[in-house]
């Protein structure tokens, strides 16, 4: 009997906690949906201002710049050929390519191999007829701040920078077509 009341002592102990414990628990769901959060800014976002002008040299079209895509919604998609979620992305980016290329929508394919055989060679498994761009030395992967494969960026028909996208998995194409599709009404 004695070791009864200990335990009702001691589940009342308990209860007499409950606020700590919820209070807690509390601060642990909040910080844990702000870091969730911050994971999904980090992945999306809306930048603002002029995208970075650059030239690069191309796989099959000379050199490319991005200012002499004024007037067009340009997809700007960095990549890399060891990149497993690239390889899966590109053929996403030709069937987007192809359903709004005579609306004025373009893809600038930036492969950012020390060696752009390497591009080579995985572009002959993944066809595409948009222009590949080489950033061999990471110069406008910095201007872009690139800090994860693939990186996406949408810029509008003003050359504004109007997305930025990090990584890629299954489904990030449907956004990609809903954000063109926009870019391409205004």
């Amino acid at each position: 009997m004695k070791m009864i009341a200990k335990q009702e002592t001691h589940i009342f102990g308990l209860k007499a906690l409950m606020p700590n414990i919820k209070s807690t628990l509390g601060f642990i769901s909040t910080s844990a949906l702000v870091l969730l959060l911050s994971f999904t800014a980090t992945a999306a976002s809306t930048p603002k201002g002029p995208a970075p002008d650059f030239t690069l040299a191309s796989k099959d079209h000379g050199n490319v710049r991005l200012q002499e895509q004024i007037g067009n919604v340009v997809l700007i998609n960095f990549w890399a050929s060891w990149c497993g979620p690239c390889r899966e992305e590109l053929p996403h980016m030709e069937a987007l390519q192809q359903e709004f290329a005579d609306l004025g929508f373009v893809i600038l394919a930036v492969n950012v191999d020390e060696d752009p055989a390497k591009a080579d060679v995985l572009l002959k498994d993944i066809p595409v007829s948009f222009p590949v761009l080489f950033d061999s030395k990471d110069e406008v992967s910095k201007l872009y701040n690139v800090n994860a494969m693939p990186t996406t960026v949408l810029v509008d028909r003003d050359g504004n920078h109007r997305l930025l996208h990090n990584g890629y998995k299954s489904g990030d194409e449907v956004k990609y077509k809903k954000a063109v599709k926009a870019l391409l009404r205004e």
